[in-house]
């Protein structure tokens, strides 16, 4: 019997809260959860999330920033940067159930109980910075998630594929000094944040280990393909991974109303199959995703099933 593909998930996700109107809503999970239960293969298992190891926040962020977002979650709704990026009541919970939902995948996974894993998660977490909240995110869920493998299970080279319309630069600031982690990011240019230009690379030991790949709006299918085979493929070959995590944003999406790429549910069906590959030549198949962007609700759970689906296929 083949091993499983898990979704790590929960109703919980939905609790932290934005104001009436922002794209990170909790209906991308109320919305989401029902249809791809009526969607999805019944091979995919499902799984609850355990609560997240708040000592592990530390690994990526300063105990001050952390302290800010626990105080934040027991007021009302406040802005924590100065754009978009809020905060109250259970928030700081949420957050940390989306780490707990990471180290639960990447446990079921590096066990041998399971293929490979999404944790759909919320609230995103790549823009977060070690000392602040940015781009809808409190804390880089996928970073913590890197240090957590690399600590509790001993995998010394980290893979982290960003493929969310928006440059994760929170997570290319946390690891940009380090060559224990290569991070590829596909991302539209110009766009939020304004960084992830080609000729960031890294820095110190950590140079050439960050791979910046900026789209032109515009840029579909077709031109992730190009940018897979020329790019991608080559770079995660050389690095041979020991875990492959992946930023699994899908607002770079054609119907996604904030950018303006022109991915197909099909064009991440078929990223998905090329980085699962690396996974199987490298590191046994050891890969988890954990969801980041993704704002148009019905393109998000088309996005997310083919993606599992693809995650699932041998």
């Amino acid at each position: 019997m083949p091993l499983p593909t898990l979704l790590v998930t929960h109703p919980d996700f939905a609790r932290h809260p934005t104001p009436r109107g922002h794209p990170e809503s909790p209906e991308r999970i109320t919305a989401t959860l029902p249809r791809l239960r009526s969607s999805l293969p019944k091979t995919i298992r499902w799984v609850d999330p355990r609560m997240g190891e708040s000592d592990l926040l530390r690994s990526v962020h300063a105990p001050t920033y952390i302290r800010r977002v626990e105080e934040a979650s027991h007021n009302g709704l406040i802005l924590l940067d100065e754009g978009d990026t809020f905060a109250g009541p259970h928030s700081f919970d949420t957050a940390l159930l989306a780490v707990g939902a990471a180290e639960t995948a990447i446990d079921q996974v590096a066990s041998g109980e399971a293929a490979n894993a999404l944790a759909l998660v919320r609230p995103p977490g790549h823009h977060a910075r070690p000392n602040a909240a940015m781009g809808f995110c409190l804390f880089n869920t996928v970073a913590i998630a890197a240090r957590y493998a690399q600590r509790r299970h001993g995998y010394r080279r980290i893979l982290i594929l960003d493929w969310d319309l928006h440059h994760g630069n929170g997570t290319q600031e946390i690891f940009e000094e380090d060559a224990s982690v290569l991070f590829i990011s596909l991302h539209q240019q110009p766009l939020y944040p304004g960084t992830g230009h080609a000729s960031e690379r890294g820095k110190g030991e950590g140079e050439g280990f960050t791979l910046n790949l900026p789209m032109r709006p515009g840029s579909g299918d077709a031109e992730y393909r190009t940018a897979f085979e020329e790019k991608v493929l080559p770079a995660a070959d050389g690095f041979q991974p020991d875990f492959v995590l992946v930023s699994a944003g899908f607002d770079a999406h054609r119907d996604d109303p904030l950018g303006n790429l022109l991915l197909s549910e099909e064009g991440f069906a078929e990223m998905t199959t090329l980085i699962r590959e690396v996974a199987d030549r490298h590191c046994r198949g050891r890969l988890v995703s954990v969801l980041e962007g993704g704002y148009h609700l019905d393109a998000l759970a088309r996005c997310l099933d083919a993606h599992l689906c693809a995650l699932e296929a041998k």
